[in-house]
């Protein structure tokens, strides 16, 4: 069997590659991690990693996994928790409702990744207290602390790492929804997470 490998950029706990990151270490799935810097090299690397068909669109994180090459984060999760029997709804409402909330991620991401040029009284006032909003009203339907209530799914990790991420680029909110706070704290307490973050911080 070929070595798994996680091909991402070199920019610490940011980004999508990070919600990937944290899926393999709380799944125990050892990788080889492979980083790239993000300075002036990067776009000749970008090319040359589509050249070598490790990236269709030049952009990364991209997981080599059992012989075959994954790429787009979201669909990358969605495809291990399916080989894996785990980390996805039971039933095809559950799917939906996981689904549902990895899309509300997705347009939220574009739009932090426009705002790390400089957010906008707009992004900061609108946008972020939008997102947590809905994202929050789905998590407290069930309880909590994850989506589904005790049963973790992918999509957790991404709504994890939008709360991490806003906080590192200063435009998380004064004060999330208590639905989110209770996953925040119910990620870092996992065990393979928690080593994780005390060693990267």
């Amino acid at each position: 069997m070929s070595q798994t490998t996680y091909h991402y950029l070199d920019i610490g706990r940011l980004g999508r590659g990070e919600v990937l990151n944290l899926f393999l270490k709380d799944a125990s799935i050892s990788a080889k991690d492979t980083r790239y810097p993000w300075d002036e090299s990067w776009p000749a690397k970008s090319a040359e990693l589509t050249q070598q068909g490790l990236t269709r669109t030049g952009l990364l994180p991209a997981l080599e996994y059992e012989g075959k090459i994954y790429t787009q984060h979201i669909p990358t999760l969605r495809y291990l928790a399916r080989e894996l029997g785990a980390y996805d709804g039971e039933t095809s409402f559950e799917k939906y409702i996981v689904d549902a909330v990895a899309d509300v991620y997705i347009d939220w991401r574009s739009q932090w990744v426009a705002a790390l040029k400089g957010a906008s009284d707009e992004y900061k006032n609108k946008v972020v207290p939008d997102y947590y909003k809905v994202v929050g009203g789905y998590y407290a339907e069930r309880g909590g602390p994850y989506l589904l209530g005790n049963r973790i799914t992918y999509v957790d990790f991404a709504v994890y790492q939008s709360i991490d991420n806003e906080r590192r680029t200063g435009t998380l909110p004064e004060s999330l929804p208590e639905s989110l706070v209770k996953l925040q704290e119910a990620i870092e307490a996992r065990p393979n997470i928690k080593d994780y973050i005390a060693e990267h911080k």
